[in-house]
C-alpha cells in the first residue's frame, strides 16, 4: 500500500466543525436512546427522561422532633409565669421522631421543652401506636408542664415536605448524583430511564507492540495507549472495548473496523495516522468509509485522522501517547458526551506568569504541558517537557497552556491563561526547587508527600548555575547546588556571593555525597581516574553547562592538564545523574560523571573521585513559611535520613545544619 501522506492541516477550530457537523448532519451524534436501569444503581448515568415523584415523601404527617404531640389550642395559655399542666391520653401523647401524627392533634412540644410531673401506671402511658415511649424515665408520666404555647404544624412534617406525587425530581440530561439517588427513591422511582453508554471501540495498531507483562526487547513497546483511552472514555461516562493489536496489514485492519463498526457507537484507532511507511490507516477508512480531516494544526496531535465508516464515527488517533491523549479530549470527549445528551464542560482557567521563556513553532496551535508554583502571591508556570512521547509530562501537569498557532512563543514573565488539571489549592503548596539534580530529592519529595501529603516537592533539574539564577530571576523556592570554586576550593559561597550579592538567605546542608566515574560492571576498560578519560577507546558522557558535576570535571581537568577536547563524547550532554547512568548501563558510552546513588541504580562499577558539599539554598523569606518548615521536618527526620543512606554514597553528618544565614 502507498505511503499516505497528507498535505494539509485545518485548524483545530475547523476540524471539530467540520467533524461535528457532518456528523450531525447524518444524525450520528445524537444522544443515545434510554434503557431501564435500578435506581439504587444509577450512579453517574445521565437521565433519558424527566423524572417525576411517584408518591410524597414524607407519605404522611410525622413528627419532626422527639417529644410529646398536643393540640395547640390547649397550650394558648401558656407561659413562664403562668405554666399549664397537660394529663396524658386526654390533652398529650408521647411522640418519638417520625412518627404518624394521632388524628385530632396538630403540634408537637420538645422533649427538654416540658417539665414531667407524677407518674401513672405503664398500661396507661402507652402512645398512640401502642408501643412505650423509647425516652427513658418517662414510661409512668402521668401529667406534664409547659411554658409557652405551641401553634398549628409546630415540629410536623406534612405529607409531601420534600417531594409531592408527580412533582419533577430532575430533569432529562441530568448526570445523577448521590444525592438525587436518595430523592428518587424517597418519590417512589425504583427503576428509570438511562441513557445507555456509548460502546467505543478502541483498536491499538503496530507491529512494535507487545502486551504488559511479555519480555521487553528493543524495538518494541508496551501497548498502554489503549489503557489510558479506556480510562478517559470510562471518566466522560461511556464504555470501552479494547480489542486485540492489530498488526500492520492492511487486510487485519480492515476486517477489524468491519466488526467494530457494527458493535460500537464510535471507533477509534491508536497509531497508523502518520506519514510513515506502515502508516496506512487513513487509506483503510476511505475504502470502508469517508475521511472527513487528516492532520490538525494541535501539537501534539497532528496526525489525527476523523471520518465515517458506514454509520459509525471513527478517530484516528496518533501513537504517541500525549498525542493520544490531546487528541482524544479534543475530538472523542466532546462526541461520547453529546451521545450522553452533554455539552463537555471546559476546564477551570486561572492567570499565570511564564517561569520561562517558550519558542514555538508557527503554524501549528500547541498544548504545552506546565507545572505551577506560587511564588510571592504570583502564579508561575513551569513548562514540561514537550515531546510527545513523554508521558510523564501529562503525569506531572498542573495545567496546560494553549500557545496560539500564530505565535512564535511565550517570553519569560509573559502573563497567560492556565487550563487546570489539579485544584488550585494544591497547587499553592507546591514548593519548587531548582539547580542540581540528586536521587535524595526524589526520597525528600516522596517522604513529605507521606507525611504532609497537601504539600508536593517540584524538582527542576537545570544545574547547580541554572538554581542560582532562578533565585536571582524570583522564580524558585529553593536551590540545590555544589558548586566548587577553583581558586579557594569552597563550595558556593562563591558562587552565591558572586550571584546574588544583596539577597538575604539560608545556606543548609543537605548531604555530603560521592561524586566518582561511572563504568559498566567489571569496569572492561579498566578505567581507574580521570586521566583514562582521553584514551582512545573511551567514550564519555558529560553533564550541561552549568552543572556542578561539569564544574567539577573542569576543575579536575585542569588540575591535571588534561585538554577537554581530548576526551571523546566531552560535548555530549545529559540533564541528570541517572541519565549519565542509563548511558553508560546500555552501552551507548563507556563512562561518566556522578554520584554513587545512581550508579548504584544501574548496577554499574564506580571509581570515586571526590567528596563533595549538597546544599540548599532558601531565601529567608521562604525559611519561616510553613511549607518550608514541613519540608525541613522531613529532611532531619531519622526515617528520611535512613531511606537516604540506603541508596549508599552519602554522609548525612551535617543534613539539616544551616551553614548560613
Amino acid at each position: 500500500m502507498k505511503r499516505n501522506i497528507y498535505l494539509s492541516k485545518l485548524t483545530l477550530k475547523e476540524a471539530q466543525e467540520k467533524f461535528y457537523k457532518t456528523l450531525l448532519k447524518h444524525k450520528l451524534a445524537q444522544p443515545l436512546k434510554g434503557e431501564l436501569i435500578f435506581t439504587e444503581d444509577s450512579l453517574g448515568r445521565i437521565t433519558a427522561e424527566p423524572i417525576f415523584a411517584r408518591i410524597s415523601s414524607p407519605y404522611y404527617q410525622a413528627a419532626a422532633m422527639d417529644g410529646v404531640v398536643v393540640r395547640a389550642r390547649d397550650t394558648y395559655e401558656a407561659s413562664e409565669s403562668s405554666p399549664i399542666t397537660l394529663k396524658i391520653n386526654q390533652n398529650f401523647r408521647f411522640i418519638n421522631t417520625g412518627n404518624p401524627i394521632p388524628f385530632g392533634f396538630d403540634a408537637i412540644i420538645k422533649i427538654e421543652d416540658i417539665n414531667l410531673l407524677n407518674k401513672v401506671s405503664e398500661e396507661k402511658s402507652r402512645d398512640i401506636s401502642g408501643n412505650i415511649s423509647d425516652n427513658p424515665g418517662v414510661e409512668n408520666i402521668k401529667e406534664i408542664k409547659i411554658f409557652s404555647a405551641a401553634f398549628p404544624g409546630q415540629h410536623i412534617r406534612n405529607i409531601g415536605e420534600d417531594v409531592v406525587a408527580n412533582q419533577l425530581i430532575i430533569p432529562v440530561n441530568h448526570k445523577i448524583r448521590p444525592v438525587d439517588i436518595g430523592a428518587l427513591l424517597a418519590g417512589g422511582v425504583n427503576q428509570l430511564f438511562a441513557r445507555r453508554k456509548p460502546k467505543v471501540a478502541v483498536i491499538p495498531t503496530g507491529d512494535e507492540l507487545i502486551l504488559p507483562g511479555e519480555e521487553i526487547s528493543p524495538g518494541k513497546i508496551i501497548e498502554y495507549n489503549s489503557k489510558i483511552i479506556k480510562g478517559l472514555i470510562y471518566e466522560w461516562g461511556g464504555e470501552a472495548k479494547v480489542y486485540e493489536i492489530v498488526k500492520d496489514i492492511p487486510q487485519d485492519l480492515k476486517n477489524v473496523l468491519q466488526k467494530a463498526k457494527q458493535q460500537n457507537d464510535i471507533v477509534v484507532v491508536i497509531a497508523g495516522s502518520s506519514a510513515g511507511s506502515k502508516d496506512f490507516t487513513s487509506e483503510i477508512v476511505k475504502s470502508v468509509g469517508e475521511v472527513l480531516v487528516h492532520g490538525v494544526a494541535i501539537m501534539p496531535g497532528k496526525p489525527t485522522i476523523l471520518g465515517i465508516i458506514g454509520n459509525t464515527p471513527f478517530i484516528g488517533l496518533p501513537g504517541y501517547p500525549v498525542s493520544a491523549i490531546i487528541s482524544a479530549e479534543q475530538f472523542l470527549k466532546p462526541l461520547v458526551f453529546h451521545k450522553l445528551g452533554l455539552i463537555a464542560k471546559k476546564r477551570e482557567e486561572i492567570k499565570a506568569c511564564m517561569a520561562h521563556k517558550v519558542v514555538s513553532r508557527l503554524g501549528d496551535e500547541e498544548f504545552l504541558r506546565v507545572k505551577l508554583g506560587n511564588i510571592d502571591g504570583k502564579i508561575m508556570a513551569y513548562p514540561l517537557s514537550r515531546g510527545a512521547g513523554v508521558l510523564t509530562s501529562l503525569v506531572e501537569a498542573d495545567a496546560l497552556i494553549r500557545i496560539p498557532s500564530l505565535k512564535e512563543g511565550l517570553d519569560f514573565g509573559e502573563e497567560v491563561k492556565a487550563e487546570l488539571l489539579e485544584d488550585l489549592n494544591i497547587i499553592k503548596n507546591n514548593i519548587i526547587v531548582t539547580g542540581s539534580h540528586d536521587l535524595v530529592l526524589d526520597v525528600l519529595r516522596n517522604e513529605l508527600q507521606g507525611e504532609f501529603s497537601d504539600f508536593n516537592l517540584v524538582s527542576f533539574n537545570v544545574g547547580s548555575m541554572g538554581g542560582l539564577l532562578a533565585l536571582k530571576q524570583k522564580r524558585t523556592h529553593l536551590a540545590t547546588t555544589h558548586l566548587l570554586d577553583p581558586e579557594s576550593g569552597e563550595y558556593n559561597f562563591p558562587y552565591i556571593k558572586k550571584m546574588l550579592p544583596r539577597r538575604e538567605l539560608v545556606v543548609m546542608n543537605l548531604t555530603y555525597r560521592e561524586q566518582g566515574i561511572m563504568v559498566k560492571r567489571g569496569n572492561p576498560k579498566n578505567i581507574k581516574g580521570i586521566e583514562d578519560l582521553v584514551k582512545k577507546d573511551i567514550k564519555f558522557i558529560n553533564r550541561q553547562k552549568g552543572s556542578g558535576t561539569r564544574v567539577l570535571l573542569d576543575y579536575l581537568l585542569k588540575k591535571k592538564g588534561i585538554n577537554p577536547l581530548d576526551i571523546q563524547g566531552y560535548s555530549k550532554e545529559e540533564y541528570t545523574h541517572l541519565m549519565v547512568a542509563s548511558d553508560v548501563a546500555e552501552g551507548s558510552v563507556d563512562a561518566g560523571l556522578g554520584i554513587l546513588s545512581a550508579a548504584k541504580a544501574f548496577r554499574l562499577d564506580f571509581v570515586p573521585v571526590v567528596k563533595e558539599r549538597y546544599d540548599i539554598i532558601i531565601p529567608k523569606k521562604y525559611y519561616s513559611s510553613l511549607k518550608i518548615q514541613k519540608l525541613l521536618t522531613i529532611i532531619r527526620s531519622e526515617k528520611f535520613k535512613k531511606k537516604v543512606l540506603n541508596l549508599g554514597g552519602y554522609d548525612l553528618s551535617q543534613s539539616g545544619k544551616v551553614l548560613k544565614e
